[in-house]
Parts: structure tokens; C-alpha cells; sequence
């Protein structure tokens, strides 16, 4: 989907934001960049971000942060073997504004030193690239002629592909007679495009 995440991003920011306030004086979570320049302990990187199996763990405790302060739904990010980190975005757009508060003041410093970014999801990877390209094929055979391919740098939410922006989507919106009738004729593609963005699927093929 080629939507936009801004409440992903919002929150992303505040997150990591959160993260360095409380690096200050008193607090041991997340040290400065300057305090953590040349650190080489086995599962700590740079500016305080966990590394490795100690990035992993870090992760794991993020997630279950935010789970614990209003979005139980929320999965564990998942961590591929190259350093990439695919994450459960669509659960925080979908979170209030309260919530996103209470996650920000809590989860902060977790997120920054495990760097989880909600907002900024790793460019698609090929395995999603193709499951997109054949489902706008299929879409544009069918009525949809401005459905355009996705890229690796296309937006996308895990779990839900990619979607379309503004000037994709036909009169009348996704209600619309000819938007159904394409949705239909490519839903096997559709459902192949959603099962590609999948976090378990991204976790492979990152």
C-alpha cells in the first residue's frame, strides 16, 4: 500500500526523542553519543544501541513495553540476519493519541537503545517488490490503469503490502463498482502481496 504513515512516523520520532532526553544525568539506559563513542561491549553499539543477540533482546523488551502501556496487539519487531528491523506499524497508527503519549514517556529510552523506528520500515524487499508488481499488473488489467508497479522504495505497511495513493484510486473510492470487480479478479495476487509483506515473511527475506 502506498499510503503514508504519518501517526507511525510521529510517534517514531517522539520514540527516539524520548530516548535521548533520557540519556541525561541519572539515567544508564541510554547513554549520550558522546559517552558511548568507541564502546565495543558485546551487545552494545553506538550512542547506547544494543547490537546482536543483545539488540534482539532489546527489541523484545520495547515491544512489551508498548504492549503494557496500551497496545497489547502490538508484535515483537523482527530482526534479520543483515541488521534489518521490520515492525508492527500498523498496530501503532491505529493506537489513540493517548496511548501514543503513554508509549512515548514509557517505551522512549527501550526504543532507542533497541533502534526501533516505527515509522521508517526498511525498503521492501524483493520477495514483496514481486508479489506487488504482479498484483498492479492484475489491478491495471482490470480497470485500474493508473495502479502503478511498486519499488523497493514504495510504502508499505507489514502485514497489510502496499497500498495505493490518491491518484491511483479510481472515482468513488475503494466502493466503487470498478475498484470491486478488480479487487476481485486479482485477490489470489492481493492475498500473495499481503502474505510477502507478513512480518514473518519479511523476516526471511531481509
Amino acid at each position: 500500500m502506498k499510503t503514508t504513515t504519518y501517526v507511525a512516523a510521529a510517534l517514531a520520532g517522539a520514540l527516539l526523542l524520548a530516548g535521548c532526553a533520557s540519556s541525561g544525568p541519572g539515567s544508564p539506559v541510554v547513554p549520550a553519543a558522546t559517552q558511548a563513542a568507541g564502546r565495543t561491549a558485546a551487545g552494545q553499539g553506538t550512542a547506547g544501541q544494543a547490537t546482536g543477540s543483545g539488540r534482539a533482546a532489546a527489541l523484545h523488551a520495547a515491544a512489551q513495553c508498548i504492549r503494557q502501556h496500551g497496545v497489547p496487539s502490538y508484535a515483537d519487531p523482527v530482526l534479520t540476519a543483515s541488521g534489518q528491523v521490520y515492525s508492527d506499524s500498523r498496530s501503532i497508527q491505529n493506537a489513540p493519541e493517548g496511548t501514543i503519549s503513554a508509549v512515548q514517556q514509557a517505551c522512549g529510552a527501550l526504543a532507542a537503545r533497541a533502534g526501533l523506528n516505527p515509522g521508517q520500515e526498511p525498503p521492501a524487499p524483493p520477495q514483496l517488490v514481486q508479489a506487488g508488481v504482479r498484483a498492479a499488473a492484475c489491478m491495471r488489467a482490470h480497470g485500474l490503469p493508473d495502479d502503478q508497479d511498486p519499488t523497493a522504495r514504495t510504502p508499505y505497511t507489514p502485514g497489510h503490502g502496499f497500498g495505493m495513493t490518491a491518484s491511483e484510486v479510481p472515482a468513488g473510492g475503494k466502493a466503487s463498482p470498478v475498484y470491486r470487480r478488480a479487487a476481485q479478479a486479482c485477490r489470489s495476487l492481493l492475498d500473495d502481496e499481503i502474505r510477502a509483506s507478513t512480518l514473518a515473511s519479511l523476516g526471511d527475506d531481509g
